[in-house]
């Protein structure tokens, strides 16, 4: 599906620069699905979204985000950095002493 942010011609808004128009192009796939109805309604409530598709959406979201954090994890040790984190933070206060600076400055 393509859509448009503005248009140009006849009821054209006059307001909008049509030279400087720009297109979007939406990905959506529709599909059937079988889902449990109580763990729907309780996802519905608890995400506080309004539709059954923005609670799906949101919960397929979060679940890709957890499986991309949780390979970050894999990274550990694959020696694709180095480094001396210590003497990167050398330059750096510590925390507390940051934290005591932005409470005097208020």
């Amino acid at each position: 599906m393509r859509g448009w942010l503005v248009r140009s011609g006849p009821g054209a808004c006059p307001d909008v620069d049509a030279s400087r128009a720009a297109t979007y192009t939406i990905h959506m796939k529709r599909t059937n699905l079988v889902l449990n109805e109580q763990l729907l309604a309780e996802a519905l409530r608890l995400s506080g979204e309004r539709t059954y598709s923005r609670a799906v959406e949101r919960a397929l979201g979060d679940f890709v985000r957890r499986i991309k954090a949780g390979r970050i994890l894999h990274l550990a040790g694959a020696g694709l950095w180095e480094g001396q984190l210590a003497e990167i933070r050398r330059d750096r206060r510590p925390l507390a002493q940051a934290r005591r600076g932005r409470r005097a400055a208020r």
